[in-house]
């Protein structure tokens, strides 16, 4: 009898695991963030939501989910946690009242000075050269891509 017969196990070693790289990374990441975060009362993803409004505000619900790749019902919490804290408005839309809209308050909007000095620290504690986390960043944009398309496919009927 193998060792794997006796053990169980598959013969597949976690530590070797491209998935699990990106899992433990992802929780590491999420480890530096929550302190520079929490004097902010924000959460990660709460953060997201504001780095998009930031770059572009008064946003239907549904656009802001497009640029995080999540979907309406992981958002409205979020957005609604948001809203109780008065840095962001809902409303619905004027000329399709299906749609929300989010806009940040003037709270929200002086969130994003209080916030300035977060990407730097996120930088540093990365501890690469700005041209190795750029790189770094165009692969993991590829991966996720293919991911997603694959996600989208498999969910494709046979031969759609």
């Amino acid at each position: 009898m193998t060792e794997q017969a006796k053990t169980g196990t598959s013969g597949i070693n976690v530590d070797t695991m491209l998935c699990f790289d990106l899992y433990s990374t992802h929780h590491a990441v999420g480890q530096i963030y929550t302190p520079l975060l929490a004097p902010l009362g924000l959460t990660y993803p709460q953060y997201l939501v504001l780095l998009v409004l930031w770059q572009t505000d008064d946003l239907i619900v549904g656009e802001i989910g497009d640029r995080l790749h999540l979907e309406s019902s992981t958002l409205t919490p979020l957005i609604k946690r948001l809203e109780a804290q008065g840095l962001v408005e809902r409303r619905r839309d004027a000329r399709d009242e299906r749609k929300v809209r989010v806009t940040l308050t003037p709270e929200g909007e002086a969130r994003q000075s209080a916030a300035s000095h977060i990407p730097d620290c996120i930088m540093a504690a990365f501890g690469l050269p700005l041209d190795e986390l750029v790189k770094l960043h165009d692969v993991l944009g590829k991966v996720r891509a293919s991911l997603l398309r694959q996600a989208a496919g498999a969910g494709a009927s046979p031969g759609a």
